[in-house]
């Protein structure tokens, strides 16, 4: 039996995905299963190494990983092209597929999902791991707006539903969001994210990343990830909210990351001539721990619309940290509930600009309270979101007849 993980981003690419797809697929290798990834060349900043090569395969003790050529573009129709492409490559990979082996398909690109029936054909077991609900999530950020092309994704998505074996949803809301669309409980279990707690941990933040970014002496309120469609409108009112604090020069907003809509915010943050905010590019992963540290409050933006539909990874790599969480999201959202049962942060919806200017105020004004919640979130993730508490729950439905 070979376990094949289908994962778009990988390694060295920056974000969750291909952070998590590695430790996923290098503990199921450490743990003796042949394990092969198959995903994409990487985009640009780490894309030279591949340069003039539409294919790689590269071994790494029982790891083996499969690298395919896209495009690259940050258009969405451009995504589209890509995620088919990429469909196509995988599609193709199922040559080496062999009866009783196990696909892990995760989710999006939905598309992907379109090879799971060819795959069981093979007498392969397919698992999808959705962590974004799509069509909904493009439908709610006006990205697909025909109906007839709107109706023919649901279509698809259904089908898709259909022909997976299992179906793994990263919480609550997933599972009852396909439980609407008709897929039968028994099919899904709930597994969420994971965060690396012995490598995610906190730091003072007295750290050579707060020193070389002259963060010591700052309140920093900081938010660090992609910027994309489902945090940029939140995004834009913590900028909003910033130009109360112009007069403390104390407090600083620091947006580390890159994204589609980042010019769009820079943009917004030059016509608020705002000097308090500091936008910074992805820092080296093996710092992001430091990094992390470094702030007194980290945010976890999330726009009204995508609230039941996306939980950021980035949410237990802050809980990790040890730092106070402000969860700019509605109050039934998953990221509220988890904040709430952890007691590790507060939130308050994104509209409501005099109570998160009250909230910033008064974590400001109280380091212990800022610690109390920190630790607390701390002590949540170890318990319900450590990588050594969900892996083998992966390992488990994996393997399973």
């Amino acid at each position: 039996m070979k376990i094949w993980i289908y994962t778009m981003y990988y390694l060295p690419e920056f974000g969750s995905a291909p952070i998590l797809m590695d430790e996923l697929a290098s503990y199921l290798a450490d743990r003796g299963y042949p394990t092969e990834i198959v995903t994409t060349i990487p985009r640009p900043p780490h894309h030279r190494k591949y340069r003039f090569k539409i294919w790689q395969k590269e071994t790494r003790g029982k790891l083996t990983i499969r690298r395919y050529r896209t495009n690259y573009t940050r258009h969405y129709l451009g995504r589209l092209l890509a995620w088919t492409i990429y469909t196509l490559w995988s599609g193709w990979t199922l040559q080496q597929v062999k009866a009783g082996d196990v696909l892990l398909l995760r989710l999006p690109p939905l598309l992907l999902g379109l090879i799971s029936r060819r795959a069981r054909k093979k007498k392969a077991k397919v698992v999808l791991s959705v962590q974004d609900i799509h069509p909904d999530l493009s439908v709610e950020s006006g990205l697909l707006r025909n109906k007839k092309l709107i109706r023919a994704a649901q279509k698809m998505e259904e089908w898709i539903y259909d022909q997976a074996d299992r179906i793994v949803v990263i919480s609550q809301g997933f599972f009852d969001n396909l439980k609407r669309k008709g897929v039968p409980p028994e099919k899904m279990t709930i597994i969420p994210n994971w965060v690396n707690t012995e490598f995610m941990k906190p730091f003072p933040k007295k750290n050579r990343v707060a020193e070389k970014l002259d963060l010591m002496k700052k309140f920093v309120i900081m938010y660090s990830g992609t910027i994309t469609l489902s945090s940029y409108l939140t995004l834009e009112r913590i900028l909003e909210v910033a130009v109360n604090f112009q007069e403390d020069p104390d407090l600083l907003f620091l947006i580390v990351g890159e994204g589609l809509k980042k010019p769009d915010l820079v943009k917004k943050a030059e016509d608020l001539k705002l000097k308090n905010v500091l936008f910074l590019p992805f820092q080296p992963y093996e710092t992001l721990p430091q990094l992390l540290s470094s702030s007194n409050v980290l945010l976890v933006p999330l726009d009204q619309e995508k609230s039941e539909l996306s939980v950021p990874s980035k949410l237990y790599n802050y809980m990790a940290v040890g730092r106070p969480i402000l969860g700019l999201t509605e109050t039934h959202s998953e990221v509220a509930q988890i904040l709430r049962r952890s007691e590790g942060g507060m939130t308050v919806l994104p509209e409501e600009q005099a109570e998160l200017r009250r909230i910033i105020m008064a974590l400001r004004s109280s380091p212990a309270l800022c610690r109390e919640m920190g630790n607390k979130a701390r002590l949540f993730v170890e318990k319900y979101y450590s990588h050594r508490v969900v892996l083998p729950q992966y390992e488990e439905i994996l393997l399973q007849n």
